[in-house]
């Protein structure tokens, strides 16, 4: 990851799948892999972190019992 700069979440899942095929082929020594697999959760921990942000950002907007606009999740309007 590049330090303190904020990166996107695709350019962070296209990394985590550079890690996850690094990882898979096994070419890498104890030490690298451990050091892939360090980089890979924190990628993983932004990711998350970046879709629940998103997540509650999202909202669907509906009619109240008065008629007025009412905002809900939006997983509530999955079911």
């Amino acid at each position: 990851m590049s330090g303190n700069q904020e990166t996107s979440f695709e350019a962070n899942m296209g990394r985590l799948e550079e890690i996850v095929s690094l990882l898979e082929r096994g070419d890498a020594d104890l030490a690298a892999s451990l050091r892939l697999f360090e980089e890979g959760t924190k990628l993983a921990a932004a990711c998350s972190a970046m879709l629940e942000d998103a997540e509650q950002k999202v909202a669907v907007l509906r009619k109240g019992p008065g008629g007025e606009p009412e905002e809900l999740p939006f997983q509530d309007q999955e079911e």
